[in-house]
């Protein structure tokens, strides 16, 4: 069978790499797949993708992968072969109208496309449930729930160097810089962490973006709070970067109000970091009993949390080895074999 995968831009990040993974159990499967995309990052130019031009011949199922409005849904909508939509996140336009415009702009032409691609599609394929309901209420007749492909093996690779004081209990989270991900309220949990725990604590921020407008908000926000000699922002890191900031890492901290998956998530899991989260959208989903969620965004509280999985080595180990049985539900050799049963199902008329 072929299947090919058809998305607007192959960059570093988690729908690049689901898409790279899912390219690659399509293969293992036996079946022929490429990937075809508006734009490739130069960084990737190596990762074997061919640009939207270059599509040519007939597919049994083509499979779009979804996350901005995008010419390329306009491209697979014109093709007359079964489509396979994989929906991964539409971030709610309140977290980016008066942030990111331009973004704004493709979030909106988005959810239009994710309407129109309903109507032609044989199935949605959404990596959480919470983004299922995207896809049944801009009207897939078929939805099913396959969680984002994650070859936790790239993970293992040799750790960069310390990017923290060895000594200083340090707070991690990766994932970039946006007000949904709300990296704010982590740096007010993390002041007053510093006030009334650990006056000597640091907190790492991983992830790109930092030239934008909330970003260069949330710089002087933390200004503001006197903490720039505690806050690092470290934009985009290489794997032996990141691998270095997960071994840095006391205790991962998610104050995001909208994710689609967070892959984060698997990965602090995967490093055996314990995880303290907010209670919203898709995180719950991810993590399981795998850490601590808390329901309500209050600094003092965070801090708190943060304060007993430190000081308390019997929590500490409860929460990593959770985290380390939870991860395995996501290992591709089971996530991989649901994926491939879904997409190839499409070829056949329901």
């Amino acid at each position: 069978m072929i299947v090919h995968q058809f998305t607007p831009t192959l960059e570093p990040g988690a729908v690049g790499a689901h898409t790279l993974v899912a390219r690659d159990v399509l293969r293992a499967a036996g079946h022929t797949s490429e990937i075809f995309a508006s734009e490739i990052d130069p960084v990737w130019a190596d990762r074997g993708a061919y640009l939207l031009r270059d599509a040519r011949g007939r597919a049994d199922v083509i499979m779009y992968q979804m996350a901005i409005g995008s010419v390329v849904a306009d491209a697979v909508l014109a093709r007359d072969e079964p489509i396979v939509v994989n929906h991964h996140n539409l971030t709610p336009m309140r977290y980016i109208a008066g942030w990111q415009p331009v973004a704004a702009h493709g979030v909106a032409w988005g959810r239009g496309q994710l309407r129109e691609l309903a109507a032609r599609a044989r199935l949605g394929v959404a990596v959480s449930s919470y983004n299922e309901h995207d896809l049944i209420e801009a009207g897939f007749p078929r939805t099913t729930v396959v969680p984002v492909l994650v070859d936790l093996g790239t993970l293992d690779v040799e750790p960069g160097p310390e990017p923290a004081r060895s000594n200083a209990v340090t707070w991690l989270f990766v994932g970039r810089l946006a007000p949904n991900k709300a990296q704010h309220d982590i740096v007010k949990a993390f002041a007053a962490y510093r006030r009334f725990h650990n006056a000597d604590a640091c907190l790492l921020l991983v992830g790109g973006g930092r030239e934008e407008a909330y970003a260069h908000t949330l710089r002087r926000f933390i200004h503001a709070a006197g903490l720039d000699d505690a806050v690092t922002l470290a934009g985009g890191v290489s794997s032996s970067e990141l691998a270095a900031y997960y071994r840095a890492a006391d205790v991962f901290v998610v104050c995001s109000e909208h994710e689609g998956f967070c892959v984060p998530l698997l990965e602090a899991m995967h490093h055996r970091v314990p995880i303290v989260a907010f209670a919203a959208a898709a995180v719950p989903e991810t993590l399981g009993e795998a850490g601590l969620l808390f329901d309500i965004k209050d600094p003092c509280t965070i801090a708190a949390a943060v304060e007993r999985i430190v000081g308390d080595a019997g929590l500490r180990r409860q929460l990593v080895d959770a985290g380390t049985r939870r991860v395995r539900d996501f290992d591709v050799s089971r996530t991989g074999t649901a994926f491939v049963k879904a997409v190839t199902s499409a070829a056949r008329p329901s």
